[in-house]
């Protein structure tokens, strides 16, 4: 694949505070790529090295093969960047806050109008003054801003805060299509749990550092935690199953029982479990989630310090 965003050891330091430390990681194109980390863990940093807003202070950062702090007004167009919190002069119009920018990055005002229903903006809210906007609808502002000029490399930091569920299926429908147009999408985002099986890689910093860094999968088997089984027995009777398929299991709610295994050992514990279908009235199995994985990585690595 087509390498977009590179970072070779790049440090970025304040004083005596290490904002971000060695970290060296590569973007590519047509990659959805979530960046996940608590409050201070560097994420904002990050990006805004990857930008050209700040300068590293070691190593080196290059973003469509140039350095972005130095690059020129071009490649700068071909980038795009939603920030935590969007901030917009209150007094004017969606549609004058979006042409202000569509100028900016010579845009043409046909494809800053077709933006607002590609991000889901009432055709009859884009004439009103930006400061009658709910939270959602500024989001959703920001996010036509970004899009401008079919940015190559998009940065969006905390997307959907704001949006409803629909509006989140939405967004996340319109990030596949971009990807799937060759974008680089970069998520930086607290909702772990709505992220899953919606990118093509995780990462994980803390403190500045990238702690883990891989797919979904990925992340399981190098973090080696149990798969959760649940049973719910047809009899009701859990107590007289306590032992059943060689398993010790624990009762969790009305009739449902659970029990840890290995991911090795999963499917020989499917394969014992299936062997006495009428006595099971339903059966569920949880894989770790990106939240079990996050503690899981912080975790270590606070252990590693």
């Amino acid at each position: 694949m087509t390498a977009t965003v590179t970072l070779a050891e790049a440090c970025k330091q304040y004083g005596r505070v290490n904002a971000v430390q060695d970290v060296s990681l590569t973007l590519h194109a047509g990659e959805t790529v979530a960046l996940v980390g608590h409050n201070g863990a560097g994420k904002t940093t990050l990006i805004k090295l990857m930008l050209g807003l700040i300068r590293p202070t070691a190593g080196a950062v290059r973003v469509l093969g140039g350095d972005p702090a130095r690059g020129s007004a071009s490649a700068r167009r071909r980038l795009g960047y939603l920030p935590e919190s969007v901030s917009f002069h209150l007094a004017l119009t969606g549609r004058e806050t979006l042409a202000f920018y569509a100028r900016l990055k010579r845009v043409g005002p046909k494809q800053a109008d077709a933006l607002f229903e590609r991000v889901g903006l009432a055709p009859a809210a884009v004439d009103r003054p930006v400061h009658t906007y709910s939270k959602g609808m500024r989001q959703r502002l920001g996010l036509a801003q970004a899009l401008l000029g079919e940015p190559r490399v998009l940065f969006l930091d905390e997307p959907t805060s704001g949006l409803d569920p629909a509006l989140r299926r939405h967004f996340y429908d319109l990030i596949e299509e971009l990807r799937a147009g060759g974008a680089t999408v970069l998520l930086s985002s607290h909702a772990l749990s709505e992220l899953e099986g919606r990118t093509d890689r995780i990462v994980v910093l803390d403190s500045g550092t990238r702690v883990a860094d891989g797919t979904l999968d990925d992340l399981r088997r190098e973090a080696r935690l149990p798969v959760r089984v649940q049973v719910r027995f047809t009899d009701g009777k859990g107590q007289a199953h306590r032992s059943f398929a060689g398993r010790d299991w624990t009762r969790t709610g009305a009739g449902s029982y659970e029990t840890r295994v290995d991911a090795g050992d999963k499917i020989a514990l499917l394969q014992a479990v299936t062997q006495a279908p009428d006595a099971i009235a339903d059966l569920a199995i949880a894989e770790p989630t990106l939240d079990d994985l996050y503690v899981h990585f912080l975790g270590r690595a606070e252990a590693g310090r």
